[in-house]
């Protein structure tokens, strides 16, 4: 599940029948591409990537004031950039995507183009990254003068003709089944709920699911440079941003002028996606201790206990409570995960979350059902809620071929839940609509250094539970030339957002001047939140 999830994953990427889950990260197809001189392979997407930007070239982006109700103030505008559904198909049906931008605030001759982002998901919408420069985010004041900030809504996603598998409200509706399974029978279940789905998604957007492809966002990236009327692209991705930047990177080379990417998806073939959710479980029993840890040390202020086990024997409590009569009547186990997974995530989530556990401990109920359950009047949340997991599971589904025997996934997700049971089972059941997925899945990109490509910043944390620390290491070998910075003993999601002079200001020196450090770098962590 990764992260930089649009909300809606109640659990790090909901699905159907199990809330949450830990995957964030995506795949894509195999495909020779376009050179940087235009030049293609004899590849049928490659050569219709190629025709679809030389089209977006020539026709740009109408600029105009966003939709009101796309919550973007001015100076940010909005536009459309038209792709193919299918690149080996470049005069078939096209689709429509939403990108935004606000221009760059230094002067001409500072500016050094566009600098276009992806938050992660698969689902993830990146049209509020212009939203950096109209609330004045610190971190970034520097580069804006540099750049225009460009975001955008991937196929499927938000206003880019979206996608579903699942009525809105159903897909909200709680409480869910306890992704933990306590019989065959709670297993059948889970199972026959991820079959619903991943018919639902044939019946309610089967004509786009074919397509729904890592390989395919990033051909459409290509499209959105060519539109801008940039000769390079200057990208940022964080999570399954990565794995969208390194596809990027390998099928167009020599179109990439500056490439960061943090918290990294590891990219070999081995572990997209199956593998890599599997990972994830591991990764996230480790953050999830971490946190705890915290709690403990911050008794005074919780009073959830001074050991990492007493904190873990109230939460055990508080499940088996919600197990037996769920909180408020909507609370349940699945939404305490999907709720108390944001801690593992996100450094940003440790003090709310023990705040609302504390809260209930002393007697506020009222305190996790605001937090915990779904808000079912909030209609157009829950759209993008279901959208964000429509896509997240389409994506991942049809990049790679995942295993259809329940016993090789009975047999795995036991095993990894007897020493890792926070997520596992959550995990397992989000991602399961894959083991019956009705459309054709396909081969992962080989990501490695093609030529033409540029070096390559990698940012990552080692104790990083969406996006283990082993998948910067892998891209580092794969792209050759990029530099690595790692943030030592930290685990927050998303590295470059955060304050940390020893990132911040690498990134910001390789964004503004091309400058990498003659060697790789390990940083020491952010500072702790404090409660």
């Amino acid at each position: 599940m990764l992260d930089s999830r649009p909300k809606r994953r109640t659990a790090a990427l909901g699905s159907a029948g199990a809330l949450a889950a830990a995957a964030l990260i995506a795949g894509a197809v195999v495909a020779p591409t376009a050179s940087a001189s235009g030049r293609t392979s004899q590849d049928p997407q490659a050569r219709g990537a190629a025709i679809a930007a030389a089209r977006a070239a020539k026709t740009g982006i109408t600029w105009q004031d966003c939709p009101a109700d796309w919550g973007l103030e001015k100076p940010i505008q909005c536009g459309w950039v038209t792709v193919p559904l299918d690149y080996a198909k470049p005069y078939g049906k096209q689709i429509k995507l939403a990108v935004d931008r606000i221009g760059s605030t230094g002067t001409k001759d500072e500016r050094q183009g566009a600098l276009i982002y992806n938050p992660g998901g698969p689902g993830g919408s990146g049209l509020r990254f212009p939203r950096r420069v109209t609330t004045k985010n610190p971190l970034w004041v520097n580069t804006s003068k540099a750049y225009d900030f460009v975001g955008f809504d991937p196929r499927g996603v938000g206003h880019s003709t979206p996608i579903s598998c699942i009525d809105p409200q159903e897909f909200v509706k709680a409480p869910k089944l306890d992704p933990v399974p306590d019989s065959e029978a709670d297993k059948l279940a889970q199972r026959k709920l991820a079959r619903e789905y991943a018919d639902g998604c044939y019946e309610r957007s089967g004509w786009m699911l074919p397509h729904m492809t890592t390989a395919n966002t990033a051909r459409d990236l290509d499209v959105i440079r060519a539109a801008l009327g940039e000769k390079k692209l200057n990208y940022l991705g964080v999570s399954y941003g990565t794995y969208l930047g390194a596809v990027y990177g390998t099928l167009f080379p020599g179109h990439v002028r500056r490439m960061i990417v943090d918290s990294v998806v590891d990219p070999s073939r081995e572990k997209i996606w199956y593998q890599a959710n599997l990972d994830q479980d591991v990764a996230f029993e480790g953050r999830w201790k971490d946190w705890q840890d915290w709690v403990a040390q911050n008794d005074a202020t919780f009073h959830l206990g001074t050991t990492r086990d007493a904190v873990q024997a109230k939460w055990l409590e508080l499940r088996a409570a919600a197990k037996k009569n769920p909180i408020g009547g909507v609370v349940g186990p699945a939404e305490l995960i999907s709720f108390f997974q944001s801690a593992p995530y996100y450094d940003s989530s440790w003090v709310p979350v023990a705040t609302v556990f504390s809260k209930y401990v002393a007697g506020d109920t009222q305190a996790l059902v605001d937090a915990a359950a779904p808000d079912l009047s909030d209609t157009a949340g829950n759209i993008a809620s279901e959208n964000g997991n429509a896509v997240y599971t389409a994506v991942e589904c049809t990049d790679a071929k995942w295993p259809t025997s329940w016993k090789k996934w009975d047999r795995d997700n036991t095993r990894l839940h007897k020493d890792h049971p926070f997520m596992t089972w959550a995990n397992a059941w989000m991602n399961l609509p894959c083991a019956t997925w009705p459309v054709k899945q396909q081969n992962p990109v080989d990501v490695r250094t093609n030529k033409g490509l540029p070096p390559v910043l990698i940012v990552q944390s080692t104790r990083d539970a969406a996006t283990p620390y082993g998948g910067a290491v892998e891209l580092h070998h794969r792209f050759k030339g990029s530099r690595l910075i790692t943030e030592k003993d930290a685990g927050s999601h998303g590295v470059t957002g955060l304050v940390n002079p020893c990132i911040n200001n690498r990134v910001e020196a390789y964004l503004l001047t091309g400058e990498l450090d003659s060697a790789d770098v390990t940083c020491a962590p952010h500072a702790t939140p404090k409660p």
